[in-house]
């Protein structure tokens, strides 16, 4: 027998309420044990028994921002996945990438495109992308409990600012990114940030080649520059994979909306990368010989 009161047409009369904005709140209250933050958790620390997800970039340019994840997931000192996808459409207007425990993050990720998503069917709105942030915070602070486990989740939010868009300040522009920490504070960045354990080497080629004009095809070179170069030096990030054809997933949100760059597209920009940098190791050689 079902635990809520039926009423007509043999719903649960939690159904048949009016249902706020949130999905995530409705679920609470309907089914709360498949909410990633209400589970049982293990007693010990669980981070090497799970796949992790590594680093993900963004850039602001021109025109809107652009998200990029290289395809590597390690499991302690192994590779578990060679060809994970960590960067996803929110929804058409904002992205989302995973660097953690990726089974919950991509859960996450799941979860909140149907909260935006049942946010614009029962407001018949967009969220700002303010709210978009905020949303996101709500759930990271509720697997707050898995990451002092060892399963934090800890995503890289951007998007183009739909109000922001007709009247932007010269010399700035409608896209923003936002980062965040496992008890789900919020930080917007500006220009651009990265997230996993190549960040830190993935910043610092972004500070050298970063600047704020720049175009789309000059952030993509950007974006998959800092990647090659946290892969370079962080052995949880994975570069780019010729053999296989695994060049990392880069999306782009502008005006028209997101849209993920083909592999070739990407392919092509890796593939020049690594073809200026053989050179320019050839040329150190033969000047020390």
């Amino acid at each position: 027998m079902s635990q809520w009161p039926t009423e007509r047409s043999g719903f649960p009369a939690a159904y048949l309420d009016r249902v706020g904005s949130s999905f995530t709140d409705f679920l609470a209250t309907t089914a709360p044990d498949l909410l990633p933050g209400r589970r049982p958790l293990p007693q010990l620390p669980a981070g090497d028994l799970t796949p992790h997800g590594t680093t993900i970039v963004a850039v602001t340019y021109d025109g809107g921002v652009l998200m990029g994840g290289d395809r590597r997931a390690t499991m302690g000192n192994l590779i578990s996945s060679r060809d994970i996808e960590k960067v996803y459409p929110a929804d058409s207007w904002s992205v989302i990438g995973i660097a953690g425990a990726a089974g919950i993050a991509i859960e996450m990720v799941r979860l909140y495109q149907v909260e935006l998503e049942h946010y614009e069917k029962i407001e018949g709105l967009t969220l700002s992308l303010d709210g978009k942030a905020n949303r996101l915070a709500g759930m990271i602070r509720g697997n707050l409990g898995a990451a002092m486990q060892g399963l934090a989740v800890v995503p890289l939010f951007a998007g183009f600012d739909l109000d922001a868009a007709p009247g932007t300040t010269p010399g700035t522009t409608p896209g923003r990114i936002f980062s965040y920490d496992v008890t789900g504070g919020n930080y917007e960045e500006r220009g651009y940030a990265a997230v996993g354990s190549g960040s830190l080497f993935a910043k610092s080629s972004l500070k050298k080649t970063w600047r704020q004009d720049l175009s789309a095809d000059a952030a993509t070179r950007t974006v998959v520059e800092a990647l090659y170069d946290a892969a370079d030096d962080d052995s949880a990030t994975g570069g780019p994979d010729p053999v296989r054809r695994l060049y990392p997933i880069v999306y782009r949100v502008d005006a028209e909306g997101a849209v993920r760059l083909t592999d070739d597209e990407v392919a092509a920009v890796a593939d020049t990368i690594v073809t200026e940098r053989s050179a320019a190791d050839r040329d150190a050689t033969g000047r020390g010989a």
